[in-house]
């Protein structure tokens, strides 16, 4: 089992993330946009919402619905600081490096890849 595999089994256990799944509209939009453009927002959410020391609005910055990403970090506790520190030991107060950033989004993307698989 990959190391995505490994934290979407446990992220699983949480009521609150396991809640989450692609609305019509956003598995809409990943069909329409495909996963190339979806990983390309995904990393530009990453760098400008959740990569600064100090993101603005930390804690409010991520809509919970309205875009496949959106709704992929809460259901992988990536839409924080506080959920990065709290679920995948990423501390607050320090710049995300571009590897966590790759990180994240490779777990976010194993997430929508699982989504669109099994909401046919």
């Amino acid at each position: 089992m990959n190391a995505e595999a490994e934290t979407l089994a446990r992220l699983a256990h949480s009521k609150f993330r396991a809640r989450f799944h692609l609305g019509p509209r956003e598995r809409a939009y990943a069909e329409t946009k495909g996963r190339a453009m979806i990983a390309s927002h995904g990393a530009d959410f990453i760098a400008t919402r959740l990569a600064p020391e100090a993101p603005k609005n930390d804690g409010r910055q991520t809509p919970m619905r309205g875009h496949p990403v959106f709704v992929a970090q809460h259901a992988t506790a990536t839409c924080c600081r506080g959920c990065l520190a709290k679920w995948h030991g990423i501390p607050a107060g320090t710049a995300l490096t571009a590897a966590e950033q790759d990180r994240i989004l490779r777990l976010i993307l194993a997430w929508i890849d699982r989504e669109m698989d099994h909401g046919q």
